[in-house]
């Protein structure tokens, strides 16, 4: 079974990095409402672009998802 975006996301944490991927990762770890069972793109964004306020810019969630289908296209 594929996992859900939040899954791969939370992979990524490393609170000794300085990683703009792993800082998302971070600040979605307390976002209590973000949709953790989601893997749609369109989804996830939108959610993003009204509650990521924690989030700096679009293009670190756009480097992420590029991640996370890397990451399940190798599997």
């Amino acid at each position: 079974m594929r996992k859900s975006f939040y899954q791969f996301l939370m992979t990524q944490r490393n609170p000794n990095s300085h990683d703009e991927v792993a800082e998302f990762a971070a600040n979605a770890f307390f976002d209590q409402s973000f949709p953790k069972l989601e893997e749609d793109y369109d989804k996830i964004s939108k959610y993003l672009e009204e509650n990521g306020g924690y989030l700096p810019t679009m293009t670190i969630f756009d480097e992420a998802f590029q991640r996370y289908q890397e990451q399940a296209s190798s599997l």
